[in-house]
Order: C-alpha cells, then sequence, then structure tokens
C-alpha cells in the first residue's frame, strides 16, 4: 500500500500496481505531471513561450535599419563622436569594415547637427583652436611651431571643401627672418591631396589650389608650391613649352563649346518649324590657335594737295664777292698817255648799285675807267613733310578658319482626308528655307569656306527596349519581398495562436458546462445519459481509495471526474482503457 504522503500527493484516479506495493518513479512522476497544479503550471509556462515567440518574431519584422553617420573619419574624431552618441543615448554600430559608425536611419539628420554643434568631426586637421589653450611660459619657438600647425591645419580645412578632394594635407617650410642676411629665402609649401574614388581634378582646380596656399603665406610665390596626389603623381610645377603641334586641354574644351553651341543654335531654331525631335545637326570648327605678331613701315609720295605742301624746315643764304687783280685801261699807247682833264664826275654808279673803280694808273676821268667785277652766291633749302605709315598688327589665337555643318530634317507628317497620317517629304521652297535659316544661324561665310549640306530624309523609328516581365521588374522585386514578409510573418504567428496558445487557454480557463440535451433528441440523448451514468459509477469506483484523505477531497475529485465525464467521455474512456492494460 502507499504511504500517507503518497496519497497525499497522486492523485486518486491512479490506480495501485498488480503487486499491491509502492509506485515505480515513473508512476509517480506521471502522477505528479496530471495533477491540476502541475498542469495549470506547465500551461501558464507553455503560454508565455508561445507569447513570447511571437513577440520577438514581430519584434524582429520591424527591426531597425541603421545608415552611415560618418565615415572615413581619423581615429581621434571616431572615439569622440563614439563618446558624444554615448552621452545622448544613441545607439550606434560599427561597420564590418571599421571605417563608417550607423546610428537608426531616422535619428541621422538630427544626430548630425547636434554633432556638428560640437565640432564634430573636426576633420583629422587642427586650425587656429589649437591656439587657444596656450600654457603660461611657452616659448617663442613652440609658439612658432604652433602657429605653423594651425595654418597648415586651416589651409587643409579649405582644400577638403573642393568636391573632388577628400582629405588633404598641407607642408610649409617657414624659414625665420634675419637681419644679418642680406638675401632671406623664400617659403615653400607642399599639398598631399586624397581624392575620392573615381575622382579627378583638373589643372584649373589644381591652379587654383596653388593659389589659395600661396596667398595664405606671406612672402610665398605659387611657383614653390607643389600639389601631389594619393598615387604619387605630380600635378603642379614649372610649366611646360608649349608645342605647336599639340592642343591643350583648354582648347580642346574651347573647340568642343563651340560646336555644342553651334548645335544647339540650328537646332533651336528649326525646332519650331518641324517638331520636336525631327531635326538632328552636327557642326564642325576648325579653330586656328596659332598667334601672330606683324610691324611695318610704309614711306609714300607727297600726294598732290590743293594747297602747297607742309614745309618741315627752310633754309637761305646770300653772298657777294669783289673779284681782285683785275686787267683795267685802254690797251696799247694810250695807257702811258697823262691823264686829261676831267669832263665828267669822278665816280659813277657801278652796276647793282656798287661804286665805280678806276683802273690803277688811270687818270680819272679819263675814258680808260671801268668796273671791277662782283661774284655773288645765293642758297635756299626747303624740307617738305614725307608720308609715312608704321602699322602693328597682333593676330589673335582662336580664330575660325572653317565651319561645316551637317542638318538631318526629318519628313513632315500630313493628314489625309481619311485622316490616316503620312510622312511626306519637304519641298522645295520648305528646304530653301531650312537651308537660308541654318546659315544664319551658324554664321555662314563663303570666303571663309565655310560648308553646308541639308539633307530631308525619314528618321528610323526607334524600336522600344524590351520590357523586363512585371515579375522581374526590381521594384516588383522589393515590394514582393517586403510583402512576402509580411505574409510569412502573419502566418507564423497565426499557426502559433491557433496550434498552441488558443487550446492552452481553453484547457487553463474552465469550461462553461454544456447544456442539458432536450427531449427532441430522443433516444441519442437518453444513450448519453446511460454511458455518462456508465462512466462516472466507474470513476467513482476508482476513486474511493481517496476516501482515506478526508472527505473534501473525496468530494473534489469526484465533481471533478463527473465534470470530465461530462465534457469529454472519450478521453474518461481511454483512461480507463490504459489503466486495464496497464
Amino acid at each position: 500500500m502507499a504511504t500517507a504522503g503518497e496519497q497525499a500527493t497522486a492523485p486518486a484516479l491512479i490506480p495501485e500496481t498488480e503487486t499491491g506495493g509502492q509506485q515505480t518513479a515513473i508512476q509517480r512522476f506521471i502522477a505528479y505531471a496530471r495533477s491540476e497544479g502541475v498542469r495549470t503550471y506547465f500551461l501558464i509556462l507553455g503560454i508565455a513561450a508561445v507569447i513570447g515567440i511571437m513577440a520577438a518574431i514581430w519584434l524582429w519584422s520591424q527591426k531597425t535599419e541603421y545608415k552611415v553617420l560618418f565615415s572615413n573619419y581619423s581615429d581621434k574624431d571616431g572615439g569622440a563622436i563614439v563618446t558624444a552618441l554615448q552621452q545622448m543615448n544613441v545607439p550606434y554600430k560599427i561597420a564590418d569594415t571599421g571605417n563608417a559608425i550607423l546610428v537608426p536611419d531616422k535619428q541621422v539628420h538630427d544626430v548630425r547637427l547636434r554633432l556638428a554643434s560640437q565640432g564634430l568631426p573636426k576633420g583629422g586637421g587642427i586650425g587656429f583652436e589649437l591656439m587657444e589653450n596656450q600654457k603660461l611660459g611657452i616659448s617663442q619657438f613652440l609658439e612658432q611651431v604652433n602657429f605653423q600647425r594651425a595654418l597648415e591645419g586651416e589651409m587643409a580645412r579649405s582644400i577638403q571643401s573642393i568636391g573632388a578632394v577628400q582629405s588633404a594635407r598641407v607642408h610649409l617650410a617657414l624659414h625665420k627672418a634675419s637681419v644679418f642676411v642680406r638675401e632671406q629665402q623664400k617659403p615653400t609649401a607642399s599639398v598631399m591631396l586624397n581624392l575620392h574614388p573615381g575622382r579627378s581634378i583638373d589643372q584649373n582646380q589644381v591652379n587654383a589650389i596653388v593659389h589659395l596656399v600661396a596667398s595664405s603665406v606671406p612672402s610665398l610665390v605659387a611657383s614653390n608650391v607643389t600639389v601631389v596626389d594619393q598615387n604619387g603623381n605630380l600635378l603642379s610645377g614649372p610649366e611646360k613649352p608649349k608645342d605647336n603641334k599639340t592642343l591643350d586641354p583648354s582648347q580642346i574644351q574651347y573647340v568642343q563649346e563651340l560646336q555644342r553651341n553651334i548645335i544647339k543654335r540650328v537646332e533651336s531654331i528649326l525646332t519650331p518649324i518641324v517638331g520636336e525631335n525631327n531635326v538632328r545637326a552636327e557642326a564642325t570648327a576648325e579653330v586656328d590657335f596659332s598667334t601672330s605678331e606683324q610691324a611695318a613701315e610704309t614711306y609714300k609720295p607727297n600726294q598732290p594737295p590743293k594747297n602747297d605742301p607742309a614745309i618741315r624746315s627752310q633754309q637761305s643764304s646770300e653772298s657777294q664777292t669783289v673779284v681782285g687783280n683785275a686787267a683795267a685801261g685802254v690797251p696799247g699807247a694810250l695807257t702811258n698817255q697823262p691823264p686829261a682833264p676831267a669832263t665828267a664826275p669822278i665816280t659813277q654808279q657801278a652796276a647793282r648799285g656798287a661804286p665805280a673803280a678806276t683802273a690803277p694808273g688811270a687818270r680819272p676821268g679819263t675814258a680808260t675807267t671801268q668796273q671791277i667785277p662782283i661774284k655773288s652766291q645765293k642758297d635756299a633749302t626747303v624740307n617738305y613733310e614725307v608720308d609715312k605709315t608704321i602699322r602693328y598688327t597682333q593676330q589673335p589665337m582662336g580664330g575660325l578658319k572653317r565651319l561645316t555643318v551637317a542638318v538631318v530634317v526629318n519628313y513632315k507628317k500630313q493628314t489625309d482626308s481619311e485622316g490616316k497620317v503620312a510622312l511626306v517629304p519637304l519641298t522645295d521652297a520648305e528646304k530653301a528655307q531650312v537651308t537660308d535659316l541654318v546659315k544664319e544661324a551658324m554664321g555662314f561665310n563663303k570666303e571663309r569656306g565655310d560648308s553646308l549640306n541639308v539633307v530631308n530624309s525619314p528618321f528610323a523609328a526607334k524600336e522600344a527596349a524590351p520590357q523586363p516581365p512585371l515579375w522581374k521588374r526590381p521594384e516588383m522585386l522589393a515590394l514582393a519581398q517586403e510583402v512576402g514578409k509580411y505574409i510569412l510573418i502573419g502566418a507564423i504567428l497565426l499557426y502559433l495562436f491557433f496550434a498552441f496558445l488558443r487550446p492552452m487557454l481553453r484547457k487553463l480557463l474552465p469550461q462553461p458546462p454544456k447544456p442539458e440535451p432536450t427531449s427532441a433528441e430522443g433516444e441519442e440523448g437518453e444513450e448519453g445519459e446511460e454511458g455518462e451514468e456508465g462512466d462516472e459509477d466507474a470513476i467513482v469506483s476508482l476513486s474511493e481509495k481517496g476516501q482515506r484523505q478526508g472527505q473534501r477531497r473525496y468530494e473534489d475529485n469526484l465533481s471533478a471526474a463527473k465534470q470530465l465525464a461530462k465534457q469529454d467521455p472519450k478521453v474518461v474512456a481511454n483512461i480507463i482503457k490504459n489503466w486495464v492494460e496497464e
């Protein structure tokens, strides 16, 4: 027989063993598991487990998406950002590569603004804020070093604001000025650029960086600034001598821009006439980038003006000279005759108002007296202005040598009387009108050798690209994944509810008593009552052992057995069958 403790714990529905001895451990565990309190306890645990699984599935479906807050930061900035996020109680994650900090997508912009108010990230460079924390008694050398570091950091920040530059470093070589040195050494600078992947900078941007650095440091010239990228390529340096056989990128860009401008003008003037997408134009421009200078000095004879020509300078001179040792008197014997008495004036007026001269040895008043010859000379020099033309001609580069334009115009649409639309070619008058418009738009110059070709031809119909099936489109795939996720989660939750949670709740909560069968049910109800009464008798006979535990325990077991027999007769029958088999 079972002991008193075993009789108190074991339910009354468990029979004794065939030997009449104590129950085995398995039977006691089964009896304990079948007790009302233990079953209720396990039901509660099962309900809690199912609810927990359903909640975990729902929370997993509502998983928070994380987005990049900052990437490619320095270790110092990363530590400061993580500390600030912890102080703000913002959840964060570190990317697997370790170069990005992730936060919930709904808080990205808010967190960035809040960190920006704290000056984070600093960009890996130290600016003039380094000068704010100067220690007392610092030496002049350290002050100069700190100033140089601050200046380098500020210039690096300015260079990093360029779109293609990811990060930059600036190194300055500043020489200390001295009054004992006559020729001071000029400062130099080096710039290291780290460009974004797949990005590049052109020569104009490099020149801008060079002049930015040169303008930020006193006495620094642009030729002393060196710019290098992360691949070790020298981006700046002395200008290479221009080679007339090649074009530099700026010249190529100028030609392309000129051609695009001509094409745009031609298409814009023809589009209102022929319609949208019915005209195509291409242009080729030959540009002369050579430069030439010419200096000419031309002399021309004076043209016969209406008035006297312009006199530049005038000079005149006149002189008279008396000729000496000239022969005088009458040749022959008369010369030796004494002079006759004067019968005329002693002197007479010589030619040109000069006094008359008497020949030596002649008597005054005689016939032998004659005039002395006089030599007269007169010079005059007149300088007139001479025509002179000096011309300096400089031919600028970029002159247009020749322009070639090709235009294709689509057939025009025409609707017949039946309402059908057909494509017909342009008439000669319309084609001539189009040609004239294109010539005016392109700036046609026959003397320059420009050429124009206008063709009227039907355009080939564009074949529409085959659309992928609806189920292969990326947007539909994303939508299907999202909908499928929620459908799967809903199916799992419904299965857990109806397969586990609902039956457990039914077993845990008391069921309302079934209504008594009516007279209309007939014999079927009577047979049920007889079966229930028989089952009740069997259960009562088996539960007589519980009477030893007290009248109250017996009544409770009896009422529970009756209730169970009324609700599920088959279950009671199976229990009795199992007892018999054991």
